[in-house]
């Protein structure tokens, strides 16, 4: 048998929780340590058996890591980590700003082209498996479009993004999808939907004392890239509320292709999530690319890669064999 495959994992907040989780749930991988930028000793793992560092400690242990699962935000974490990490280790990241994603892999590439190790970027659900829906079905429906719609749910980049505001506490954010525009587009419409057309978004922040109200939301809502382009509802709350309303972390939604093969004859293709734990699925989408990117680094397949780059297969701790018997 096979040794199990050595996982690090690099930030400890939901997603890293969820990442450990997800590791145990595979018997061909095992944590290879949490590496944090917080006090090792405050932070407390699921399981006993893994060990906490620190993230400077990573100088130096490439002989006992396979595979880095980085779990920070791709707003000032991934940037960085991202690109430095890969001069030294094979990784995967859910690097999710999506006009960023060219020049965060050129950034990867270089680094990992030059260490000759491997790393998946930008793996998750959005992107990563709707993207892989939206080229399916681009690919099998040439004549068409494709719609994609997310929520209702909690974002994790996108409260993220809102937590690290001057002034801000603590605070979430809903991603909302229009029903109606959804009804158009199953309809084999095909509409000329913007952005705000799709969706909406609603905050819910906990302000630091003394902090600026007007302030907190012209920040949120002039937010590149996360907030200016859409409509968003801010909505000030208390510590308690966000306790109590918003612990979970919902999300899901859609990817809809609808096309023709012929005058009069529509098509529609429809991919769908609806997640309990955004943080846990994720985390569960990112171990699945670890296990690729680890198979990948030990055939010197090398550099960055995106979702569009990996074999399914190699997700799947199953032999080809065993794909072929029972799958295909």
């Amino acid at each position: 048998m096979a040794e199990p495959i050595r996982v690090g994992i690099v930030g400890y907040g939901n997603l890293g929780r969820g990442v450990e989780r997800a590791i145990g749930a595979n018997p061909d991988m095992r944590p290879a340590g949490v590496f944090t930028r917080r006090a090792p000793s405050s932070v407390v793992p699921a399981s006993e058996s893994t060990t906490v560092r620190g993230i400077d400690d990573l100088a130096g242990l490439q002989d006992e890591i396979d595979v880095l699962v980085l779990c920070g935000g791709s707003r000032s974490d991934l940037p960085l980590q991202s690109p430095q990490l890969a001069s030294a280790y094979s990784l995967v990241d859910s690097f999710d700003t999506h006009p960023r994603i060219p020049e965060h892999f050129a950034a990867v590439d270089a680094s990992a082209r030059a260490a000759g190790t491997t790393a998946i970027i930008s793996t998750g659900w959005d992107p990563g498996l709707f993207s892989l829906q939206r080229l399916y079905g681009e690919a099998i429906l040439p004549q068409g479009a494709t719609h994609t719609f997310w929520g209702r749910g909690l974002s994790q980049g996108h409260s993220d993004a809102i937590r690290r505001i001057p002034g801000v506490a603590g605070g979430v954010q809903y991603t909302i999808p229009s029903e109606e525009a959804m009804a158009r587009v199953r309809a084999g419409e095909s509409p000329v939907l913007s952005t705000r057309d799709k969706h909406t978004r609603e905050c819910f922040v906990v302000l630091e004392d003394g902090a600026d109200a007007d302030a907190v939301r012209e920040a949120i809502v002039t937010m590149p890239d996360y907030f200016e382009p859409y409509d968003t509802t801010v909505h000030f709350i208390t510590a308690e509320e966000l306790a109590r309303d918003h612990a979970g972390a919902p999300h899901g939604g859609f990817v809809i292709r609808s096309g023709t093969t012929s005058s009069g004859t529509t098509q529609t293709v429809e991919f769908r999530l609806a997640l309990d734990s955004n943080p846990e699925f994720t985390a569960s989408v990112l171990v699945a690319y670890a296990r690729a990117a680890a198979r990948l680094a030990s055939a010197g397949d090398h550099g960055a890669k995106t979702p569009f780059d990996v074999a399914p297969g190699l997700l799947s701790p199953k032999s080809p064999e065993a794909l072929r018997a029972e799958l295909l």
